[in-house]
C-alpha cells in the first residue's frame, strides 16, 4: 500500500503545472496559448522575464527529487520503486491531470531533479554539458538534448571503468527511457534546429516559437 501512495502523490507532485499558474495568476494569461505552448521555464520566462520565471525552475526541479526522496523514505531500499516515482513525475509534469492533460511541460526540469536524486555523479556531467552548450549557443533546447544525451553517456562511462559513482543498471537503463522522452518531446526543436531556425535566450518576443 505504502508503495502505491508513493507513486500515485509522485505523479500528482509531478502533475503541478507551476509554469501555467504562475502565469495565469500574475498576468491572467494562458500559457498554453502563447509561444510554444509549453508549461516550462523558457516559455513562462518569454512572459514573466528569466529572473521573474526562475521559482518555475527550481520547483519544477524539486517536484523531481523530491518523488524519488519520497519514495526512499516510504519505500526504503526498493530502488525500483524510486525509479517508478522519478518516472512518474516526468509523464506528470509532461502530461499533468490538473489541466486534463490538455498542455504540459517537456520533462527537463523535472527529470533534472529527479537524477540529481538518483545518480549524482551522471546528473552533474549532464549540467556541465548543458551550461556549457547554452553558453555557447544560448539555445535552451539544444542545452537540453545535448544534456540527456551527456547524462547516458556518463552513466554508461562510469559503469564501464566500475566507478564507485556509478548508477544502477536499472537507473542507467531509466536514463535512457528519460533521455528518449526528453527528445522527443523537443521534436519540434529539433526540427527547428534543423532549419536553422530555432531561437536563441534573449530573441525577441515576435522571434521566439
Amino acid at each position: 500500500m505504502k508503495e502505491l501512495i508513493c507513486l500515485l502523490i509522485a505523479y500528482l507532485v509531478g502533475s503541478i503545472p507551476f509554469a501555467f499558474y504562475a502565469v495565469k495568476w500574475s498576468k491572467g494569461i494562458d500559457l498554453r496559448q502563447v509561444g510554444s505552448g509549453n508549461l516550462g521555464y523558457t516559455n513562462a520566462a518569454r512572459i514573466l522575464g528569466y529572473s521573474w520565471a526562475a521559482p518555475v525552475l527550481l520547483l519544477d526541479i524539486i517536484k523531481g527529487i523530491a518523488a524519488v526522496m519520497a519514495a526512499r523514505w516510504l519505500a526504503p531500499g526498493q530502488e525500483m520503486i524510486a525509479i517508478a516515482a522519478g518516472l512518474l513525475s516526468i509523464l506528470g509534469h509532461t502530461w499533468t491531470i490538473f489541466l486534463k492533460f490538455h498542455g504540459g511541460g517537456k520533462g527537463v526540469a523535472t527529470s533534472a531533479g529527479v537524477f540529481a536524486a538518483l545518480t549524482p555523479a551522471s546528473f552533474a556531467i549532464a549540467l556541465t554539458s548543458f551550461i556549457l552548450t547554452l553558453a555557447a549557443t544560448r539555445i535552451m533546447s539544444l542545452g537540453s538534448i545535448i544534456g540527456a544525451v551527456a547524462l547516458v553517456a556518463a552513466g554508461g562511462i562510469l559503469i564501464s571503468i566500475d566507478s564507485s559513482m556509478a548508477p544502477s543498471w536499472e537507473v542507467f537503463l531509466f536514463s535512457i527511457v528519460a533521455a528518449l522522452l526528453v527528445i522527443f518531446r523537443h521534436r519540434s526543436n529539433i526540427g527547428r534546429l534543423l532549419r536553422g531556425e530555432e531561437p536563441k535566450l534573449g530573441a525577441p518576443k515576435e522571434k521566439q516559437i
